[in-house]
């Protein structure tokens, strides 16, 4: 296995043998941090906070119903709203808010920057932690086609609390609402959050108002906040504590959205809208949906809607319905950046991103990830049918990518951050123990349909390996095949062919070989332009590289120039822009009589057998579904010359 690394111009393959240079994670400039105004914070409590913000919607509903399949006293909710608060403080709180936001990778989060971060503290090339990267980044979107469906489905049931013959219709009126959902997506991030933002306010005001009106309606409740309930509660129950814990976790779904979707606005917004609004919310709803079902146990069936007077239920389920649509857009924004790091990486093919906000750089939108989302949710909600039969599903993508979450910030803070093993141990241990017990509860689920997850992320993980191992292998056999550059430049330097006036770039991923493109020019056009670029595209480990380090050129002959040119794995390359900066180092370039030649593969698969034969026709596949490289590198269409090569894999 090797890391991976950029995806180059014309050849439509990673440059594999290129690695980034050293000081490529520390060295980059320092993402410069959004102000926390008002109108940020607002919207990031849209974006950020809707998954988990919605969760008393279902996590204390689904905890009692497994408290009472064992029996447990009716005291027990004492206990478990002990476990959702201290589950929430240690999780979400500490682990993420205070400690995991501070291990950004220059601005961006998402499991991706964290390894970026832990590869470059460990000061060498782990495979294993990119291994480790990529497991989390497939239980990540395992995680973002549940999340959407799950949400959806629990508040359009409420309806039945007003209308009792609505069962029929919640899976349509679901399936509407997703489908509106995916299709606003189009319009960007920001857009979005400017509804979603003050929406999401008013739900996080309902919930913490109607919690608060029930606090003394049985005041044991406040027993909960005392840590000792919650450990109480596990040692009393012992192994029948499993189930309830599966759905004690449903409290934190979100917290990897969170980190994930950290580049979009900042810390500091994400941090005080978590401590002055969302936090508070969310302690005061849980408590009171406890101390209501102490005083009527009967609630315990629906105890977030029941907190409503009857008259407003049915205004409590439209703003309901309305967050958990918005608690979707968490996991959907998170999983475009997450795409868009991964392509930049070299984990997967080119896709087509598209930047829709002129003032925050991370808010980008991917039109096929977005169908592939779109589709896996509307699978899902027609598959369960119910938030309660789906419930089974949810936790255990989250868990696994929490747990890998914890180890490489175990590493982070180890050698980028240079604690010592005692405090790290003090912080971590207790923290990866609670999500181990989280995720083996959660296993238990995976029968009724935790295997749905665990299936889509083994499906992700295939498609991600076999990327880039075929990537590695082909570019070994194209670089045994090829001509060394350096040699090609002294044969032409002695004896040239035909010189026409013009600029002619040549992309390539291996800067060392003749790039095809060229080859093919002399071969059949028998023509060499008066100044000729080698491009190769490089992705840096930092989310962005600054201008002054984007480019780096070396003269071969009079004719011909070596270039590199680096980007940060947040970045759209635009070559041309890029280009334009070689006048800084004293070369003429000129865009309007520059010429881009690509070399557009074809692969013959089951001939070379450089792979077993359903690999290599899974990496065909993706390698013909990759984004045309004149849209993915900007370059100007009129201007790009194309030319073909067939070659068997």
């Amino acid at each position: 296995m090797t890391e991976p690394v950029a995806s180059s111009g014309g050849d439509r393959t990673p440059d594999s043998d290129k690695r980034p240079e050293p000081d490529a994670v520390s060295g980059g400039h320092a993402e410069i941090q959004a102000s926390p105004t008002p109108g940020l914070i607002l919207s990031t409590l849209g974006v950020v906070y809707g998954d988990i913000g919605t969760s008393p919607l279902y996590a204390l509903r689904e905890s009692l119903r497994h408290a009472h399949e064992h029996h447990m006293a009716e005291t027990a909710v004492i206990g478990i709203v002990s476990l959702l608060f201290w589950t929430v403080v240690l999780i979400v709180t500490l682990k993420y808010v205070v400690l995991i936001l501070r291990a950004d990778n220059n601005g961006e989060g998402g499991t991706l920057s964290l390894v970026a971060k832990a590869q470059g503290a460990l000061h060498r090339r782990a495979w294993w932690l990119y291994l480790v990267g990529i497991v989390g980044v497939s239980l990540f979107f395992g995680d973002s086609m549940i999340t959407p469906a799950m949400s959806v489905l629990s508040a359009v049931e409420g309806m039945i609390l007003v209308l009792p013959g609505f069962g029929n219709w919640v899976v349509p009126v679901t399936l509407i609402i997703v489908v509106a959902l995916f299709w606003v997506q189009r319009t960007g991030t920001e857009a979005v959050s400017r509804f979603f933002g003050p929406v999401m306010l008013i739900w996080f005001l309902t919930i913490g108002v109607l919690g608060a009106m029930h606090l003394l309606d049985d005041s044991r409740i406040l027993q909960a906040l005392n840590p000792l309930y919650a450990t109480g509660f596990i040692a009393r129950n012992g192994l029948d504590v499993l189930p309830v814990m599966g759905s004690v976790f449903l409290a934190v779904t979100g917290a990897e959205a969170l980190y994930a979707d950290m580049g979009h606005f900042g810390r500091g917004p994400v941090r005080i809208s978590w401590l002055a609004i969302v936090f508070p919310a969310l302690t005061l709803s849980y408590m009171g949906q406890g101390a209501m079902v102490l005083s009527h146990p009967e609630n315990a069936g629906n105890p977030f809607f029941l907190l409503a007077p009857a008259a407003f239920t049915l205004p409590l389920v439209v703003l309901a319905t309305a967050a958990t649509v918005i608690a979707s857009q968490s996991v959907i924004s998170g999983a475009f950046s997450v795409s868009q790091q991964a392509v930049q990486l070299g984990l997967l093919p080119r896709l087509e991103i598209q930047h829709t906000s002129d003032t925050q750089q991370g808010q980008v939108y991917l039109p096929r990830v977005n169908l592939i989302l779109m589709t896996g949710v509307c699978a899902l909600v027609l598959a369960f049918g119910s938030s309660e039969r789906l419930a089974s599903a949810y936790g255990i993508a989250v868990t696994g990518d929490m747990v890998i979450t914890s180890i490489l910030a175990v590493i982070v803070f180890r050698y980028a951050w240079k604690w010592n093993w005692l405090a790290v141990l003090a912080i971590m241990l207790p923290v990866l123990a609670i999500e181990l017990v989280f995720f083996s509860a959660n296993l238990m689920k995976v029968v009724d349909g935790g295997y749905v997850p665990l299936m889509f992320a083994a499906v992700v993980v295939t498609f991600m390996l076999v990327w880039m191992r075929g990537t590695l292998l082909l570019q070994r056999k194209l670089s045994a095949e090829s001509v060394a550059l350096d040699f090609l430049v002294e044969q032409l330097t002695e004896s040239p062919p035909t010189v026409v006036p013009g600029t002619a770039v040549f992309l390539t991923a291996d800067s060392t070989i003749a790039p095809p493109a060229l080859m093919h020019n002399l071969k059949h056009n028998r023509v060499l332009h008066e100044r000729n670029f080698v491009v190769t595209v490089e992705a840096a480990t930092t989310p962005r590289v600054p201008e002054g380090r984007r480019i780096r050129v070396e003269q071969l002959a009079p004719r011909f120039w070596r270039v590199w040119l680096r980007f940060g794995y947040m970045e759209q390359p635009n070559v041309p822009k890029a280009l334009a900066g070689a006048k800084a180092q004293g070369l003429r370039f000129d865009v309007m009589s520059t010429s881009y030649f690509l070399n557009r593969r074809s692969l013959r698969v089951g001939k070379a057998r450089l792979m077993p034969l359903w690999a290599s026709r899974l990496y065909a596949g993706m390698y013909r579904s990759a984004s045309e490289p004149t849209n993915f590198y900007r370059l100007p269409s009129n201007r790009v010359v194309e030319l073909g090569q067939q070659i068997n894999i």
